[in-house]
C-alpha cells in the first residue's frame, strides 16, 4: 500500500493534541502515541485513514543522516503494517537510536504487537 498524503500528520496543533491527550505505546525501538480523532463517527467507517507522524530527534537517534535513516525506516513499517492500525486514528512515530540497529522484520513486529494493542483498547473506549 502507498503512503498517502491525507495519511500525513502535519499541524503542529494536532501533533501536540496526539502528544499530550493520547496514549503511548513502547516498542523499545521506538515510541508509539495514538489517539482517536475526535470528528470521527464511533464505530469509524473502514475507508476513513489513519494518519501518522514520524519524529527523530538529534538527542535521541544523532545526526542527521541517522534521522532520515531512522523516519525513513519508520514509514516504511507503518506503509508496510498500515492495515493493522485502526481507522480513524492519530498516530505518532518517535524513534529513538535502536530503530536503526534492529531488523526490519523485527521493527514491523514490534509496530504490529503495538497496533494489535491499540485496537484492543480502541474497541473498548466510549466515544
Amino acid at each position: 500500500m502507498r503512503f498517502r498524503p491525507e495519511q500525513h500528520l502535519r499541524r503542529p496543533g494536532e501533533i501536540r493534541a496526539v502528544r499530550e491527550e493520547g496514549r503511548r505505546v513502547d516498542c523499545r525501538a521506538f515510541t508509539l502515541w495514538w489517539k482517536r480523532r475526535e470528528n470521527s463517527p464511533t464505530p469509524a467507517p473502514p475507508n476513513e485513514p489513519s494518519r501518522v507522524c514520524v519524529i527523530a530527534s538529534k538527542a535521541a537517534v544523532g545526526g542527521a543522516t541517522h534521522r532520515n535513516r531512522a523516519k525513513r525506516r519508520l514509514r516504511e513499517v507503518y506503509r508496510h503494517e498500515q492495515n493493522h492500525v485502526p481507522p480513524a486514528c492519530d498516530l505518532l512515530l518517535i524513534a529513538r537510536a535502536a530503530v536503526n540497529a534492529w531488523p526490519m522484520p523485527e521493527l514491523q513486529k514490534k509496530f504490529t504487537d503495538a497496533c494489535r494493542q491499540i485496537a484492543a483498547v480502541a474497541a473498548t473506549e466510549p466515544k
